[in-house]
């Protein structure tokens, strides 16, 4: 199964983003956006290290939750 993870955008140079969720960071590619790049402040879906779609802030943490839901109830 594949997963995207919502992270916000901290900081941009060229095409990668410095993004964080929930403490953790990671170098995030913008290429695949590249035709409506994201700006610093905004939350992106991440999947294996590329930003594939801007979403609200409202939806991240919402997925955040449900997350750490899941997490809990599987006792990982």
């Amino acid at each position: 199964m594949c997963l995207a993870i919502p992270m916000q955008i901290e900081s941009i140079e060229g095409f990668t983003a410095r993004c964080q969720a929930k403490g953790v960071w990671r170098d995030v590619s913008l290429f695949m956006m590249q035709d409506d790049l994201p700006a610093v402040g905004d939350f992106v879906m991440v999947h294996v290290g590329y930003a594939i779609q801007t979403v609200a802030e409202a939806d991240a943490r919402s997925a955040w939750e449900l997350l750490d839901q899941i997490l809990e109830e599987s006792g990982a």
